[in-house]
Parts: structure tokens; sequence; C-alpha cells
């Protein structure tokens, strides 16, 4: 579905990715994992159009997407969850799930999707017009998951979700991610929480000072006694 080929990265002199290549099947979950700094967020926000890369070429189902717009990307299908939640905070809950409904891919179905983002966070639904910035972490990262999937995205990339949750709400969300997964959308994780990335992933790579330094199934990484060492202290 996603496939991304020998990309470069630069901020100003600085080189961030170099050669990075990386596939994405239909309907699987794939990890990006590795250290502060590796790269991963890069990564994400150059597949979303938000940054340029220098050379490579990324394809989202056939469609050259490098050079396209961060509003075309979305209006393919690509969602991204970003790191720290980014909701609106002066605009209502019901307002922030408006705003990912103005999609022209989503604006024919922006109240059916509504309903469905109520029934899935049914505490949305009971806040719906609460400003977000009043909301607890974890229902702003409800409603960040929500705002995405009003936009009808069939790919979701989901950008260090756990960061500054509690334990119980990190498990929420991980859960969720594995939900919508089963419903059929394919999801890119990029998380600091290696071990349970691994476990509900399909495929891996590990990003070290911009590069593939390994990549297998989340399985194979899991067990790999250089991840566990270097990732998770064992």
């Amino acid at each position: 579905m996603l496939a991304v080929e020998n990309l470069d990265l630069y901020y100003g002199d600085a080189q961030a990715l170099a050669g990075v290549s990386l596939e994405v099947p239909q309907g699987s979950i794939v990890a990006i994992v590795g250290a502060n700094g590796a790269g991963k967020s890069s990564l994400i926000r150059t597949i979303a159009g938000i940054e340029r890369a220098r050379a490579g070429r990324i394809t989202f189902k056939g469609h050259d997407t490098t050079r396209l717009e961060s509003h075309q990307i979305c209006d393919l299908g690509i969602g991204q969850v970003a790191e720290g939640r980014q909701v609106f905070p002066t605009l209502s809950v019901a307002e922030n799930l408006e705003m990912g409904g103005l999609l022209p891919r989503a604006r024919a179905r922006a109240k059916s999707a509504l309903q469905e983002v109520y029934a899935m966070f049914p505490r949305l639904a009971e806040r719906h017009a609460q400003l977000a910035g009043t909301l607890s972490g974890g229902e702003q990262q409800m409603l960040a998951i929500g705002r995405c999937l009003m936009g009808q995205p069939e790919l979701i990339m989901f950008d260090e979700p756990s960061l500054g949750l509690a334990p119980l709400v990190v498990q929420e969300v991980l859960h969720t991610i594995h939900v919508l997964n089963e419903r059929g959308l394919t999801v890119l994780l990029v998380e600091q929480n290696v071990a349970v990335s691994l476990k509900i992933s399909d495929r891996a790579y590990v990003l070290e000072n911009g590069r593939v330094a390994m990549s297998g199934s989340g399985e194979e990484l899991l067990h790999d006694d250089r991840v566990r060492q270097a990732y998770m202290g064992l």
C-alpha cells in the first residue's frame, strides 16, 4: 500500500534520513522503532508531506506522493495522528471532529462518520460540547484519533500515541489501534514503547541515526538480542 524508497531528508546541512526504504502492506500494522533522534518523526512528517525529501520516492496505492502537498496526501487516504495530539484547544470536541471531516474525500460521509466515532469513543459523545483543551490527555488522544477517522483514511500514521499518558490509558490507545486494524485500516506506528509496538505489529523497522538498521517481523525483532539490549534493557 505504501512504499518508501531511498529517502533522504535534510534540515539545513544536517541529514535526518539517509537512504530509508520500507514497505507497508495493505491491512498490516508496521512499527518504526528507535531511540529519540533516530529520525522516526521525520519519516512520518515526510510521508505526510510536511517535510520535503531531497532524494527518494514515496508511493501510496501506486500514486507518487513525493512532491504532493500535505492536504493532497490526506485526500488520497493517508491520515496522521500527530505526536502531542495537536487538538484545537479552543474548539469543542464536536468542532474538532468536524474539522477532520472537511477533506473532499470525507464530506459525503461526515454525518455517519461522526456517529461512528461517537460509538467508538462514547466519552467524546458525552463531552461533545466541551472545549478540547480542557480534556484529559487520554481523552485528547481519543479526539485526535477520532478527528483522523473523520477524514476517511485507509492508512493511519500514529506518531508516539502513548507519549505522556498513564499506563492504563496507553493500553486503551493500543487496543484502539488493534481494533482499527481489525476493521481494515492499515497502520504505520511510531511508538516509544518498543516491546508493546513489536507485539502488535506484523512487521517492524529499526531506525538508527536516520538509517534502517534492522527489519523483520514484529515477533523476530521482539526476540532479537540486539533489540532487547538496546531498547528494552534486557
